[in-house]
């Protein structure tokens, strides 16, 4: 679990605190954040699609009740923040009483876990990590996406919408709104897309601006999570030979594995999938 500059302590400990202290220490951050003055034209331009995302998520609260609402997580840098803001939305609603353990799944932050046939060891640890440090309420499915779906709104009935993480750059992102049903031949219910106009480059500012912990791999210049199989670093992030000698590894090539910066020094959107297969 990774974290970067911003404020001076990390966001959360090892050890979980109470759900309202968790989600008032989020509102807190959020607020400096928004509060900030002195900061760049993209720090400013973050501020605006922060306060976006929070009216459209207030909106989706106002709409449902706890129990009909839920997210979609699976680790990484969108959802994550999706998630940040989310807490700092129930608690701006007075939303986050520290649920009790042996209490029902309503009483806790309800998410759906769709794994990958072939997931990263960092991320499956990055997800059970932040699923306990978080308070998530998490199911997972090793499933493809749509029987995943079916079977978790039978596994919760009560879900009427899905929070998801979804941006406008991403596959099948161009045209869709804060608020959508699902398409035709797929479960029914509502996505809630509150990041959709955020830029890969505003994720990142708001993640490191906040020094909110994230998965290890962004760090080894992976910008897009998926299985171990169809994913690597993003070959724009390869970081350019030294001029000094190439250490030997015993194979008569005297090459090594490259190495490649973290994921938040990219900037283009459309550079960001470049490291996955499909």
């Amino acid at each position: 679990m990774n974290t970067a500059s911003g404020f001076s302590d990390p966001l959360v400990s090892d050890t979980p605190l109470p759900f309202d202290e968790l989600c008032t220490r989020i509102n807190d951050r959020i607020v400096t954040f928004l509060d900030a003055t002195d900061v760049s034209d993209r720090v400013k331009n973050v501020q605006e699609q922060t306060r976006t995302s929070l009216r459209v998520i207030g909106e989706a609260l106002e709409k449902y009740s706890l129990p009909e609402l839920s997210l979609s997580y699976n680790g990484g840098k969108d959802c994550l923040v999706l998630l940040i803001l989310y807490l700092c939305a129930m608690h701006r609603r007075g939303l986050t009483q520290t649920p009790n353990p042996s209490s029902s799944i309503e009483t806790a932050v309800q998410c759906v876990y769709i794994q990958d046939a072939h997931p990263f060891p960092e991320v499956e640890e990055f997800v059970a990590h932040s699923s306990k440090i978080y308070w998530l309420a998490l199911l997972e499915y090793a499933k493809p996406m749509k029987a995943a779906f079916a079977d978790y709104l039978k596994d919760t009935p009560s879900v009427k919408a899905i929070l998801v993480g979804t941006r406008r750059t991403d596959p099948h992102g161009q045209h869709l709104k804060f608020f959508d049903p699902t398409d035709s031949g797929w479960p029914a219910f509502v996505r809630i897309h509150p990041v959709i106009d955020w830029h890969y480059v505003d994720i990142w500012t708001f993640i490191r601006f906040l020094n909110i912990p994230y998965c290890s791999l962004y760090d080894r210049g992976y910008t897009s999570l998926g299985g171990t199989t169809d994913t690597h670093p993003n070959p724009k992030l390869v970081r350019q030979p030294s001029t000094q000698q190439v250490p030997h590894t015993g194979n008569g090539t005297g090459a090594s594995k490259p190495k490649f910066r973290p994921a938040y020094e990219l900037v283009d959107d459309y550079e960001e999938r470049l490291g996955r297969d499909r």
